[in-house]
């Protein structure tokens, strides 16, 4: 993660997956973002730019994978996100947590040496411009309830049982 520094010319990608339409973001650097979105706009398409770096065609295919139910490590992707130092943090933690995992903000929190700071990690969370790459889906509220999710609480539900995570029918 780079602190979000753009000088560099962004790539979109348009991805199927199954809520829809999203829309992959890249700079140089890294990946920068993640919508999903109803609309996307008409000139994106779903082919990676040969100009792109490699690393962006790998991107799309581990997400292709990774909604097809394959395994599909996102670790070692690039990103360059725009966010604060101790949103860095959160989201750096986070990408250490391995499908089939989930965590509460709490623990996150404590995880960071700041036990006191689940209230920040939840703001972090729904600032997190890389949903499923950064897997704040797995991240639960006390007592294993869900909590939210920037992306809705059916895609987050659905992202858990999608991983093999038991969270009953909440």
């Amino acid at each position: 993660m780079t602190g979000g520094r753009r000088y560099c010319p962004t790539w979109r990608v348009l991805l199927a997956t199954p809520w829809g339409p999203a829309v992959l973001s890249a700079t140089y650097l890294g990946l920068a973002g993640l919508e999903f979105t109803p609309s996307p706009p008409a000139e994106v398409s779903g082919v990676v730019p040969p100009a792109a770096p490699p690393w962006l065609g790998r991107a799309v295919a581990l997400l292709t994978d990774y909604f097809a139910g394959r395994p599909a490590d996102f670790s070692s992707l690039p990103l360059d996100l725009a966010g604060t130092p101790f949103q860095q943090r959160v989201w750096r933690e986070l990408r250490r947590l391995p499908p089939g995992q989930t965590v509460s903000y709490g623990e996150l929190a404590r995880r960071l040496g700041q036990p006191r700071a689940a209230l920040a990690v939840g703001q972090a969370l729904k600032r997190n411009p890389l949903p499923l790459l950064i897997p704040c889906h797995r991240v639960l509220a006390a007592r294993g309830q869900l909590g939210g999710y920037s992306s809705g609480l059916e895609r987050k539900l659905w992202l858990l049982r999608h991983e093999g995570v038991d969270i009953g029918r909440r």
